[in-house]
């Protein structure tokens, strides 16, 4: 019986002494979950106002609430008397060792947030960076995906992106056709540069603003070397580009304008 009323006694004084550190506890988990829960609603409502990118949103309304949360968590146990400091020096400690051994990670992670804020390209446009030209699928915190015109999927380092030189032939909308074609030395070059704008002008994937150009680049050796240069859409540079080349050769022999090629001489023996 005395054994059972010791015990008793203890229990007692075990909830008395931390029965109000629980029950804190609990409330303080309780007001700081639903605190948290506001704080990232409201960031989400900010974010969205200001038109963050999606992938740049998600990932930084995630890092506000495991942030909040980890301190949620250290205060709560901070409230059951249990010492903090050391408990702080591990998680620093094991923060430092994870930040080193993913420092190409780290670089790209940052890179990805640059180019989500800063967007010198999106998802649709076509860009040359890092030696590979394509046009973006996705852009992720840490690659970015692009289709080449082979159709491969390339996967590029943000840091690399970030930090590299970005041609993008979208941002403005238009695209000029690089493309040259070499005539006789005999040919009228007046007519040829009328019979090739014609070409350009029917095209109705070339645009008129800027207007089409044609002119003389080259006096070669054997031709004189035009420059045939079409304005287009992006997504139209490939048909225009091969629309322009098939173009060119059927106006030339339509309007008898010979285009020179090697020529194999035969001496008889």
């Amino acid at each position: 019986m005395e054994n059972a009323q010791v015990w008793i006694d203890k229990g007692i004084d075990f909830i008395m002494e931390y029965g109000p550190k629980v029950v804190g506890a609990i409330l303080i988990y309780s007001i700081g979950s639903w605190i948290i829960k506001k704080v990232i609603n409201v960031l989400k409502k900010g974010m969205s106002k200001q038109e963050y990118d999606k992938s740049l949103q998600k990932f930084l309304l995630n890092l506000a609430k495991w942030g909040l949360t980890i301190f949620l968590i250290i205060t709560v146990i901070s409230t059951l008397g249990v010492e903090t400091t050391s408990f702080a020096a591990v998680i620093a400690a094991a923060g430092l060792a994870i930040g080193l051994a993913l420092q190409g990670s780290l670089s790209n992670f940052a890179g990805g947030v640059l180019l989500i804020i800063f967007k010198p390209y999106k998802i649709g446009d076509l860009v040359e960076a890092q030696g590979v030209l394509g046009s973006v699928k996705e852009i992720e915190i840490f690659t970015t995906k692009l289709i080449t015109p082979q159709n491969k999927l390339a996967i590029v380092p943000n840091g690399a992106m970030a930090n590299g030189n970005i041609i993008n032939y979208t941002a403005e909308g238009k695209m000029r056709v690089d493309t040259t074609v070499g005539v006789d030395y005999g040919s009228d070059i007046k007519k040829t540069k009328e019979v090739l704008l014609e070409m350009l002008k029917s095209n109705p994937k070339v645009l008129q603003d800027p207007a089409p150009s044609v002119n003389v680049a080259e006096l070669a050796d054997s031709s004189v070397n035009l420059a045939v240069r079409p304005y287009c859409k992006p997504e139209d540079y490939w048909d225009v580009y091969f629309g322009t080349i098939e173009g060119t050769k059927d106006a030339l022999d339509k309007a008898g304008i010979e285009i020179p090629y090697p020529h194999e001489v035969q001496i008889n023996k």
